[in-house]
């Protein structure tokens, strides 16, 4: 019989310590064709991920996988994350959290979505995968001016 991995165990554990300390936790993946992510949120084949109670529906976190549907840009989505590609769980708040070791995950090229031309849906547009790098920044700009008292972006100190 193979040995379970920790890594699912040190998951829950830290997000459990989040939400008692009343801190945000994200998780840091690792994008490849196994996960199911927004892709145009997708940098340097990484996305970081909110996974608090109040941001996520139906979260599970169990040996296999991370699971729950989030909104973003207001429609929900499907996410799904193996173990094996989570980099890292932390507390927005402070830092504080875990980095895990890198383990080989199957680099299979990102699946190349089948986009078509289409008519926007609640201000959404069809882009191409060129073009969604050019639109996420722009989206991103006008978050910024909409929201001037956003808190800065998550960041991991490793303390050794």
């Amino acid at each position: 019989m193979s040995e379970i991995s920790t890594k699912p165990y040190l998951l829950r554990a830290i997000y459990e310590w989040c939400t008692d300390n009343g801190f945000t936790p994200y998780i840091s993946v690792k994008v490849n064709a196994a996960v199911q992510v927004p892709m145009e949120f997708v940098r340097k084949g990484e996305i970081v991920l909110n996974i608090a109670f109040t941001a996520t529906s139906g979260l599970t976190m169990d040996n296999d996988a991370v699971k729950f549907k989030a909104r973003f840009g207001g429609v929900s989505r499907e996410i799904y994350v193996p173990v094996a590609n989570v980099q890292a769980i932390f507390a927005s708040e402070n830092g504080q959290g875990m980095v895990f070791d890198q383990v080989e995950v199957d680099d299979e090229p990102l699946p190349q979505p089948n986009i078509e031309p289409a008519k926007p849906a609640l201000g959404l547009a069809s882009v191409s995968i060129r073009e969604a790098d050019a639109l996420a920044d722009a989206e991103k700009n006008q978050l910024q001016e909409k929201n001037q008292k956003k808190s800065e972006k998550p960041s991991l100190k490793i303390i050794k």
